[in-house]
Parts: C-alpha cells; structure tokens; sequence
C-alpha cells in the first residue's frame, strides 16, 4: 500500500490492455505498476511490493505467465495472483490453479465490474 491506496502489479506485453488495465484501476483508487514481460515483472514486484497481482498468460513466450507465476512462488510471494487469459474457462476447467499458487483465473475480455468486485473483496476495500 502507498499512500492509502493499494499497488496492484499487471504483467502483459500487449501496450492496450495496460493502458486500458491503468484507466480502470486507477480511476478506481488503486495505483497500478506494470510490466511488459515476465522478466520484467519479477523486478517490479521486487521494487515495489504490491499487494495484488495480475498476469497475463500469454505474452512473449507461451507460457511466460505461468512461469512468473512460479518463480513468484518460489521467492515466497503470499500475495494474491490472478491470471488474465483468453483460455480462462478452458484452464479453470482443466487446472487446478491453485497449484499454481493463483487466486484466480480472469477470462478476456475482461469484464470490467466483476473483476473489480474480485479486487474489493480479496483486498478488503
């Protein structure tokens, strides 16, 4: 949390859904710190300590957001995770994500209220 407000981090290499993501959370209350791969996205949750995570599933590599989502794991993360995919049903169906380590999974596109509604209820807002 800075300044009364909580950080959530969202990791996608599509510029668009950022700035979108940036638009919504932020006109919401929340501070959004972003990166545009999962490399990256391991040194901005080192910097700055969120205290929600959003990764997209696909970006650079295949399965680049699943393997954020384990080195996340592997450092000790207890921070909530979710996954933004555009295989959402298919993968809460066919993966137990908790496994993963992640609070959830988010299908694109992304509707936009019960996303929100998600974040209010994990963060206590």
């Amino acid at each position: 949390m800075k300044d009364g407000k909580y950080v959530i981090m969202y990791v996608d290499d599509d510029r668009d859904m950022l700035d979108t993501m940036r638009m919504l959370l932020e006109s919401s209350g929340y501070i959004m710190v972003e990166a545009l791969s999962a490399e990256e996205g391991l040194k901005v949750y080192k910097r700055e300590d969120p205290d929600l995570i959003v990764v997209d599933l696909m970006m650079e590599e295949v399965d680049a957001g699943t393997s954020l989502v384990k080195e996340l794991l592997a450092i000790g993360n207890k921070k909530p995770v979710y996954m933004l995919s555009s295989v959402g049903d298919t993968m809460s169906i066919t993966t137990d994500y908790s496994n993963l380590g992640l609070a959830g999974v988010f299908q694109k596109p992304l509707n936009f209220k019960f996303f929100l509604n998600i974040l209010k209820k994990k963060l206590g807002n």
